[in-house]
């Protein structure tokens, strides 16, 4: 079986987590600049071979799109283009990096390392593959 990556989309950095060959468990994998995330994910895809993407979808507390949803689907649209065989997933993303940040506190990791937002992100894009895992479990 091929990989799942998802995406926590950032103006400064982009989360980026991926499943395991039999899509079982959803690892962080790294933290890119926006302007190198295509770069990085077709040298990840010389070595892996991915199956889908998943994108985390901006919303406000009602429903409606955040302030950086248009970035986000920016984004979609960019991979459509760069991996046009490989389809895109949408999750709802509200409340990942609440959650990421939780996770980073019960980590017992020391105060400087909780602040790395790169580790947030990633987390964040891990819990965004989880939720997409689990909704199709069913």
């Amino acid at each position: 079986m091929a990989r799942i990556l998802a995406f926590d989309y950032g103006t400064k950095r982009i989360g980026i987590a991926v499943t395991d060959p039999l899509q079982i468990i959803a690892t962080g994998l790294d933290t890119v600049h926006p302007k190198d995330v295509i770069e990085y994910v077709k040298k990840y895809m010389l070595s892996e071979q991915v199956e889908a993407f998943v994108l985390g979808d901006p919303k406000q507390m009602d429903g409606s799109p955040s302030d950086s949803a248009q970035h986000v689907k920016g984004f979609a649209t960019l991979l459509k283009k760069s991996f046009p065989d490989i389809p895109r997933h949408w999750v709802d993303e509200r409340f990942t990096s609440k959650l990421a940040h939780q996770a980073i506190m019960q980590s017992g990791l020391k105060k400087m390392d909780r602040r790395d937002k790169d580790r947030v992100d990633t987390i964040a894009a891990t819990i965004i593959l989880q939720y997409f895992m689990e909704s199709n479990r069913l």
